[in-house]
């Protein structure tokens, strides 16, 4: 049987799916064959598995600091909200149906554990090392009967936990001591240490607290991780852009990002700001686009709520106004949807609209269906013209996650060419270019990911603002790569290690 480890918090957003990204890049150093795994996520930034599957982001990340291409075991059900208390179920990588809050939490939560333990038996035999990440609190009363993410999981395995808060946004002490005294004693007796996370100042000036932490609960503090800043790693869910909205980075190239509600793969663009002569801002409600150099429409889980967003709010004038004025404009999945002329939902997948009108910059219309397309894709890119680049790529790598077939009212120039789809040869059309080079739409996700054709853009885009391009590519996976070793580095440094191999009978 392998071994576990789970990491629970006192609460959502205390940095769990870091810190299991750590353990598992640090168990991968030490020679383990290590998986993360996380029964059920909750997010709206999701990815495609080799076979088609979609899972939640943050596994992505970990199994990619465990050396192993993600799967839809690591992940067997991912909830993405829609709105109005209502998640899209996805099991085992497919969407089985919307469901509300208490459908989902009352009448579907435990028959999804059967699959759950079955994706954690197929681990268990193909892997010596598990890695846990729970979800929110073990401690929400009124959710525990149903819980198929935190105790009931450790139980099950009989796994230690490690109890993670985070001390930055203050009331630490009282989160811990308040998670343990709500938790039945034998899930309380399954918690083996304390990690006090994102830590900021002088340690000497935290033992007391650490030492009364200690005394009044009975567990050891296993670790106090400092604040860590520009990780460089994919974050889970949207919660993290407004750490991304204080970054305060300049640079000579702004891009904005429109932050709808139901923005959704906001990792599409962390290549763009990793770039050392980019920024990328986000735009919150109520702030002006202002005069970016570059304007990009995100993906959305719900592209009708997100468009009525950017017309309530006065965001389409805006858009309009700056395409007019020569901004080039890119749109990616639910973001392509609505720079066409309209969009029908005849089988009411979003809304109860019948259709509504696009912001009419590219000569498309879109229909809504019932059926996912998920794929990951190899595409190729034959001196496209968006911005005037010239660019020739092949062997390019992304993915598709939308709901939906866009067509064209008039012949249109094509973004990409998608060759290969699932492993599966094709010989299929994506995205437009408008006539003018300057409005870009597109379903493929991550294709800011390869580095050359990232580049090509952002050079272009120098040349618009008569700055010299940079010529020189970054290979963002080899900084990626990087990134989790300098997260694993200060995380083993800053762990009590042996405390952490000893509760998992090593």
């Amino acid at each position: 049987m392998a071994r576990t480890i789970m990491l629970q918090g006192t609460s959502s957003h205390v940095g769990k799916s870091i810190l299991t990204t750590a353990l598992c890049r640090i168990f991968l150093q030490d020679g383990q064959k290590v998986v993360p795994f996380k029964a059920q996520n909750m997010a709206l930034n999701s990815y495609v598995t080799k076979t088609g599957g979609e899972i939640g982001r943050a596994q992505v990340a970990q199994a990619e600091a465990a050396g192993l291409d993600p799967r839809v075991e690591m992940n067997p059900v991912l909830l993405k909200p829609t709105g109005n208390s209502c998640s899209q179920v996805i099991l085992l990588g497919k969407p089985i149906g919307n469901m509300s809050a208490k459908e989902y939490h009352t009448g579907y939560s435990l028959k999804a554990l059967d699959v759950v333990k079955q994706s954690l038996q197929k681990l268990a035999d193909e892997f010596d090392t598990i890695v846990i990440e729970g979800a929110g609190s073990p401690a929400e009363v009124n959710l525990k009967a149903n819980d198929i993410v935190n105790m009931r999981i450790a139980k099950l395995l009989q796994a230690p936990v490690l109890l993670i808060a985070d001390i930055d946004r203050g009331g630490a002490l009282a989160a811990v001591v308040g998670t343990l005294e709500l938790l039945e004693p034998d899930e309380r007796d399954l918690v083996k240490g304390i990690i006090i996370n994102k830590f900021r100042g002088d340690i000497n000036l935290l033992k007391p607290a650490l030492e009364f932490l200690e005394t009044k609960t009975g567990k050891p503090v296993a670790g106090v991780i400092p604040h860590l800043d520009d990780l460089g790693i994919d974050d889970e869910d949207s919660v993290s852009l407004d750490d991304k909205a204080l970054s305060g980075k300049t640079a000579e190239i702004e891009i904005a990002v429109l932050r709808t509600p139901k923005i959704s793969n906001f990792t599409d663009f962390d290549p763009l700001d990793s770039e050392p002569d980019v920024a990328v801002r986000y735009v919150q409600k109520g702030e002006p686009i202002g005069r970016p150099d570059l304007l990009i429409l995100p993906g959305s889980k719900n592209t009708t709520e997100d468009l009525l967003y950017l017309r309530k709010a006065g965001y389409e004038t805006e858009i309009k106004a700056l395409a007019a004025a020569g901004t080039p404009v890119v749109g990616i999945c639910g973001g392509y949807q609505m720079l066409g002329q309209t969009i029908f939902d005849p089988e009411h997948t979003e809304s109860e609209l019948e259709s509504i009108e696009g912001l009419g910059l590219l000569n498309t219309r879109t229909t809504f269906a019932a059926d996912k397309v998920t794929h990951q894709v190899t595409l190729g890119c034959q001196g496209s013209g968006f911005l005037g680049i010239s660019f020739t790529g092949e062997n390019m790598q992304g993915y598709e996650i939308h709901m939906g077939l866009t067509d064209f009212l008039t012949p249109v120039r094509h973004a990409f060419t998608i060759t290969s789809r699932s492993g599966q040869g094709v010989n299929h059309q994506d995205g437009v270019i408008s006539e003018d080079g300057l409005i870009m739409g597109t379903y493929v996700h991550g294709i800011f990911d390869n580095d050359a054709y990232r580049r090509a853009i952002l050079d272009a885009i120098r040349r618009k603002k008569g700055l010299r391009p940079v010529g020189a590519v970054l290979n963002s996976n080899k900084r990626k790569q990087a990134s989790y070793d300098r997260l694993a580095e200060v995380v083993r440094g800053n762990l009590d290690m042996k405390l952490i191999y000893r509760v998992m009978g090593n």
